[in-house]
């Protein structure tokens, strides 16, 4: 049974999907490596090198460098989606460099692009495994003039010659039954085709996941960000549910308790020990206390301002903070809850030590997004000389933005003012 499944596969295999896509994957992606391996190899990379070791020609070689680094990852990525749409391999898009600020910074992060660096070294390695490519297409096609060679015959072409993918085995039919003979050639030629091109295309698949996906460095950082990410919002969603819990729950019940103890309070008189009113007295000033407490630790885990947004929430901490504080803020993009937690607490400690320590007489807070981040700006005028030290308040704000590989910035000269940025992603 399994050897006449192993015979149906073989005899079957070039009338398959899968090998009429192999096949013109091979026949598809020769003409673009080719094309890339003479730009890239031959004229930007070896032109750019050779200039760069001149004087005059640094600069052009430089842009020279820049520009096949640049048409290296197009065609990278123009494979990727040449391999995703016909062999089903999909290959995740490594990340783009930051070019930084200027065209210096540009260049210099262009160069130094590992994944371009790569993607040149693809399109060097892959074109000899593109000409083997070609080489079994021309096994299609060579078998299939075979097999039409008494068709032929029949149709009155005598003098005709039919070559070999194989040197030294072409045939000259000279009779009906040399064009038989040169059939069956063609069928054995058309039954080994979809192997070798399946041959060629196993290799290729091979140099796409070495060279053209994420390396094994990018690949496990991008899962621990993405595992970072989960966490983080998961730690934030169970903040908000506590936070509910809280005001649904005991917050609504210490309310009550405290209603109840002064309904007692007023059924008491001067007939009732005084001790009596001294007890309930105190068990209704506790349970006030303890009501106010609460609420303070149930804003602290999540100020029901941010399920408005944050805008809302620091428009808000401003209107509540004992100095007057300004607002701006310019937001057309939400970040996740957790991002926005996060920045609502960093503005808020950092007010929080604007008053205790700077002696500053009012605060100004700006907010804005670009570019997948959120920049905030808490400044005071104050006496300035805020600077972060191992232990302090603003040590611990680095390292809660750091959990989000967020940043803190603090210009503080003598004298003031004091403004403390803090750069956070929009999305953990």
């Amino acid at each position: 049974m399994h050897k006449a499944h192993t015979a149906r596969t073989v005899l079957t295999a070039f009338l398959t999907r899968r090998a009429w896509q192999e096949t013109a994957y091979c026949l598809l992606s020769f003409v673009p490596n080719l094309v890339g391996f003479t730009l890239i190899a031959v004229v930007v990379v070896a032109l750019g090198c050779a200039l760069t070791l001149t004087v005059l020609g640094a600069v052009p070689g430089l842009l020279f460098l820049v520009a096949g680094l640049e048409l290296a990852r197009g065609l990278g990525a123009m494979q990727r989606r040449l391999a995703r749409g016909l062999l089903g391999e999909h290959i995740a898009e490594p990340p783009r460099p930051d070019a930084g600020c200027g065209r210096v910074e540009g260049v210099k992060a262009r160069l130094q692009d590992v994944t371009a660096w790569r993607a040149a070294a693809y399109v060097v390695v892959k074109l000899p495994v593109a000409t083997l490519g070609l080489w079994a297409v021309s096994w299609w096609v060579i078998g299939a003039l075979h097999v039409i060679a008494p068709l032929r015959w029949a149709a009155g072409q005598r003098d005709f010659s039919l070559i070999s993918p194989i040197p030294g085995l072409g045939l000259r039919p000279h009779s009906l039954s040399a064009a038989f003979t040169a059939a069956a050639f063609g069928c054995a030629i058309l039954l080994a085709a979809p192997w070798l091109t399946r041959a060629f295309v196993a290799l290729d698949r091979l140099l796409l996941r070495a060279l053209l996906g994420p390396a094994a460095l990018d690949e496990r950082v991008r899962t621990l960000e993405e595992t970072r990410a989960l966490a983080v919002d998961d730690a934030a969603e169970r903040l908000r549910r506590l936070e509910r819990d809280l005001h649904d729950g005991a917050q609504v019940r210490l309310a009550a308790l405290a209603m109840s103890l002064d309904m007692v309070r007023e059924q008491l008189d001067d007939r009732d020990r005084p001790e009596l009113h001294r007890l309930v007295e105190t068990a209704r000033d506790n349970a006030a206390e303890t009501l106010t407490e609460l609420r303070d630790l149930s804003r602290g885990l999540h100020p029901p301002a941010l399920d408005a947004g944050l805008p809302d929430a620091l428009t808000t901490l401003a209107a509540r903070t004992a100095l007057p504080v300004d607002v701006s803020v310019d937001l057309p993009e939400r970040p996740t809850p957790a991002i926005e937690s996060l920045a609502y607490y960093c503005v808020s400690e950092l007010l929080a030590n604007a008053i205790k320590h700077s002696g500053a007489h009012g605060c100004r807070i700006e907010a804005s997004t670009g570019d997948g981040t959120l920049r905030l700006w808490v400044t005071d005028d104050g006496r300035g000389g805020a600077h972060i030290a191992e232990g302090g308040g603003l040590a611990g704000l680095v390292q809660r933005a750091r959990t989000v590989d967020g940043e803190l910035m603090v210009h503080s000269p003598a004298g003031g003012p004091t403004t403390v940025q803090v750069r956070l992603p929009l999305h953990a």
